[in-house]
């Protein structure tokens, strides 16, 4: 784990991004497409550690962005190169554009301010999104990566920020995938090597420190 002072230097609100990926209502809500993972996500705690997060950067005016997949009711555009693609297209429950799958899950809560990334293809939040851009513009130098799925979304957007030239912190109680014990061994075994990783109390307690006026 980071030094406070080192963590606390990474996350100025001013140059701070928080990063929220795929917590959408069809995938970790009550009736989610993949509900061992929705119940991962709750079990674990990382679902309330998200919203907590969250609420403290709407507190500190650190800037929120949802990440949230989505296809058309047609699928047009939609990505098939993969098992994972072909699989989501059988689900009971999908995540087409405009419905409540694809609306933020609570707890978290949405505010104004927030902005809200939908794509249509393919396995990163980063990639191939909005999400870069918008990044450089808010002048952001540390994104804090949140959500589901360690399996997939997680590391590839921690590694297209890393790519990218943004210093990534993921705390690691904000996070979930399938099984439970998959997580964990992800993160220190990879996330770890190229991100800064942390508790969500951590990332907290440095948000939430008061910072000295030049």
């Amino acid at each position: 784990m980071p030094s406070y002072e080192r963590l606390s230097e990474l996350l100025d609100p001013v140059s701070t991004v928080l990063l929220t990926v795929e917590c959408q209502q069809g995938v970790v809500g009550p009736d989610s497409a993949l509900p061992e993972l929705a119940r991962e996500a709750r079990v674990s705690g990382a679902l309330d550690n998200i919203a907590r997060l969250v609420a403290a950067a709407h507190d500190t005016g650190v800037q929120v962005i949802h990440a949230i997949a989505e296809r058309r009711p047609d699928g047009r555009g939609a990505s098939r190169n993969a098992r994972l693609f072909r699989a989501a297209e059988r689900l009971p429950v999908q995540q087409l554009s405009g419905t409540t799958a694809v609306r933020v899950a609570p707890p978290i809560e949405v505010s104004e301010q927030d902005l809200v990334v939908r794509r249509l293809h393919g396995l990163s939040p980063i990639q191939g999104t909005d999400v870069d851009p918008l990044l450089r513009n808010l002048g952001c130098r540390t994104l804090i990566v949140t959500g589901v799925s360690a399996n997939v979304a997680i590391p590839n957007a921690v590694f297209d920020a890393v790519n990218r030239g943004y210093t990534a912190v993921v705390p690691a109680d904000a996070v979930a995938g399938v099984p439970s014990e998959y997580t964990p061994a992800m993160v220190r075994n990879t996330l770890a090597l190229v991100a800064t990783v942390a508790t969500t109390d951590e990332v907290l307690g440095c948000l939430k420190r008061p910072r000295r006026r030049s």
